[in-house]
């Protein structure tokens, strides 16, 4: 029987994605949630790991990039892919390296528009509506070392219409996250060799 491939997430906020991995991947015969690491010590994402019964973690800045406690934490655990989910840290490199082409994102909006450095959660729908734009969406992307210039993997559209809020373009983008996230992490694990 093969083995299970083991997914840790990396988030930093109230974590809606991050629970629908969970419990996503809870019957799902090829992944598991293994692990959730935050960058915050009162971020709700911690909780709902909790009480999901998922192993949470907290890092700190120095933790992250300069002692890199990180990566031998991960190998410990057999963390096969990462899947950030709102976490608002640029990833260092030796993660990046490490994780090269198992290390996936979630980014608001159809990249290459509206994203980079500064463009995450309500500031990308804000620009969005501020365009004028009649769609929008959400884009799954392979991390590399830039800001939301991995290889995309998925993109899923919606349309907007002129009287929608940011936060009317946010619930129709958190729709399509919650929708399409889930299974594109499954469609990788066969081509991801176990740790």
């Amino acid at each position: 029987m093969k083995k299970k491939k083991y997914i840790a997430i990396l988030a930093s906020g109230s974590g809606t994605n991050a629970r629908r991995l969970i419990q996503y991947f809870r019957t799902h015969p090829e992944g598991e949630v293994a692990l959730l690491v935050s960058n915050k010590p009162d971020a709700p994402v911690l909780g709902m790991a909790r009480n999901e019964g998922v192993e949470s973690r907290v890092i700190d800045r120095e933790g992250f990039y300069q002692s890199r406690e990180l990566l031998p934490h991960f190998r410990e655990r057999g963390i096969d892919l990462i899947a950030l989910a709102g976490f608002l840290w640029k990833v260092p490199d030796y993660l990046v390296e490490a994780y090269e082409g198992r290390m996936l994102n979630i980014h608001p909006a159809l990249l290459p528009d509206f994203g980079g450095k500064g463009m995450y959660g309500m500031h990308v729908h804000r620009a969005v509506k501020a365009a004028g734009h009649d769609q929008s969406g959400m884009t799954i992307h392979l991390v590399n070392a830039r800001y939301d210039e991995g290889q995309i993997l998925y993109q899923a559209s919606c349309t907007l219409s002129p009287s929608d809020t940011p936060e009317d373009i946010a619930r129709k983008v958190q729709q399509l996250e919650h929708r399409y996230y889930p299974p594109v992490v499954a469609q990788l694990l066969p081509f991801i060799p176990n740790t």
